[in-house]
């Protein structure tokens, strides 16, 4: 296989996992990284470099959509983001000592963990009282809703501080946003709405991984020849989907999407226990 065939194959490949992941809000790097890995070959450290190139890009173009309408709060993701970026840089270091089987078996338990908080039920309360911790920080606010700004309270500050500092690790061991982890530490321990806890996320997403990927830039895990189609494949599909989200109903994709990366899970777990990364 031509380079030039590698690199158009890769840019589709990126291109649909930007689709999907839009559609589905699980994030690019879950299928970028055993596209790189079981189908093409590619050494597990050089595909997480490349998927956490991709999370900054997806992240920093989609995030200011949802800071413009007001839905992010601004003030709580960069407090969280103290938590993100101490643990994906200790996450990044660990993933440097760590066997890449290792990595294998947990990148598909953490996909198997996304599948099913993606099919859980969410949070739509608004808590009108929060925590004295909530009120130092300043970390209640509003967001628009079609009948007017709404009011929200935080809780459990702390413990969604703790949680965070585990996505961070896990985000800068496997390059994944750790979306899934973030979005269920606010929604649940804090219960933040559902809608700003998924666009607080997404913010934090590209930050973290922003960190992690300074530790694999300088061990030499970032291979332009990956990350350059991966980063273009990977904008244009989450472009596409941001258009197509308007206009359809993704819960069923979500659900035929989970069965998906489940089967992949299985596969990274099953060739990881068998030692072929």
């Amino acid at each position: 296989m031509t380079i030039l065939t590698f690199s158009l194959i890769l840019l589709v490949g990126a291109y649909v996992a930007g689709l999907l992941g839009s559609l589905t809000g699980l994030g690019g790097g879950v299928v970028i990284i055993p596209l790189l890995t079981l189908v093409f070959g590619v050494d597990l450290r050089y595909a997480i470099g490349a998927a956490l190139l991709a999370s900054i890009a997806t992240s920093s173009g989609s995030a200011s959509a949802y800071v413009k309408e007001g839905i992010t709060n601004i003030r709580l993701g960069m407090f969280l983001e103290i938590a993100t970026t101490i643990g994906a840089v200790l996450g990044a270091l660990i993933a440097v000592y760590t066997p890449t089987n290792t990595i294998a078996i947990l990148f598909g338990a953490v996909l198997m963990f996304s599948a099913a908080m993606t099919l859980r039920k969410k949070n739509q309360e608004v808590l009108t009282e929060g925590s004295n911790l909530s009120y130092l920080l300043k970390l209640n606010s509003t967001y628009p809703t079609k009948d007017g700004e709404v009011a929200y309270k935080l809780t459990n500050v702390g413990a969604g501080f703790s949680m965070m500092t585990v996505a961070g690790v896990l985000s800068g061991l496997l390059g994944i946003g750790s979306g899934a982890l973030k979005v269920l530490a606010m929604d649940t321990a804090m219960r933040i709405p559902f809608k700003v806890s998924t666009t607080t996320s997404n913010f934090m997403i590209g930050v973290t991984a922003a960190a992690s990927a300074v530790v694999y830039l300088q061990r030499g895990y970032m291979d332009p020849g990956l990350a350059f189609p991966v980063i273009l494949g990977v904008l244009g599909g989450s472009f596409t989907g941001s258009k197509l989200l308007m206009r359809m109903n993704p819960q069923t994709l979500r659900y035929i999407f989970c069965i998906a990366i489940t089967f992949v899970a299985l596969q990274m777990m099953y060739n990881g226990i068998q030692h072929k990364f």
